[in-house]
């Protein structure tokens, strides 16, 4: 089953509640949470990104889906888990060795929230292996993270099925997410290789009705 999780990282200011009960109404499966701290990624979108969280938790019950931009993986996992995300995802770049990766992915599970591994388009697939066992979903980067409204790195498309055929080789249930660059011309080509979350911001927000656009990126 496809999923559809909408950035909501360019969210207008002051249109925050109509956009995020908008969204609920057109039934999007996860609010994207983009967390950046300007460190990891130039842009630093953490503290608009906390506000937006902790404001989604008051009017929706949908499930949020943290995806952490940053070097300092452990303060943020500590106060997002405060939002009560359905799901953290933190990038294997951040990480010094496995037994951090593993701390991280144990930190996650014992705030109540399942697991992610994010990698940028230059990292090799192989690299997440390893780890697959312990995590519920692998988010795999097909634009370099920190801006919105990029275009999809076609190349990566090769990365998603590498992934979905190790996956369904090593007869694992992981969820596969892609961000970046999704939009009606390329959401089939990353749904056919493999993926079954896609996250997209722009598509979705600049587009007149959310409902028919979730609809067709998830058909």
């Amino acid at each position: 089953m496809i999923e559809i999780s909408t950035s909501i990282l360019t969210v207008e200011k002051g249109k925050e509640a109509e956009t995020f009960f908008s969204l609920e109404k057109s039934k999007t499966d996860y609010f994207h949470i983009d967390v950046m701290d300007g460190k990891f990624v130039e842009k630093d979108t953490y503290q608009n990104m906390l506000e937006y969280a902790s404001f989604i938790k008051r009017i929706s019950n949908l499930p949020m889906d943290v995806h952490l931009m940053v070097k300092d993986v452990k303060k943020a996992v500590e106060e997002f888990s405060s939002v009560e995300p359905n799901i953290i995802t933190f990038h294997l770049e951040v990480c010094k060795n496995k037994e951090e990766v593993m701390e991280f992915i144990k930190m996650i599970k014992e705030n109540g929230a399942r697991v992610g591994i994010a990698i940028k388009p230059e990292t090799n697939i192989e690299e997440v292996y390893e780890y697959l066992p312990y995590i519920h979903m692998c988010l795999v980067m097909t634009v370099e993270p920190g801006k919105g409204g990029q275009t999809l790195i076609t190349d990566m498309l090769a990365k998603i099925s590498e992934l979905k055929t190790y996956i369904e080789k090593k007869n694992l249930e992981i969820d596969i997410e892609v961000d970046g660059g999704i939009n009606l011309k390329t959401a089939q080509r990353v749904k056919d290789a493999g993926a079954n979350i896609l996250v997209a911001g722009t598509a979705i927000l600049m587009a007149s009705d959310y409902k028919v656009i979730i609809d067709e990126l998830r058909g």
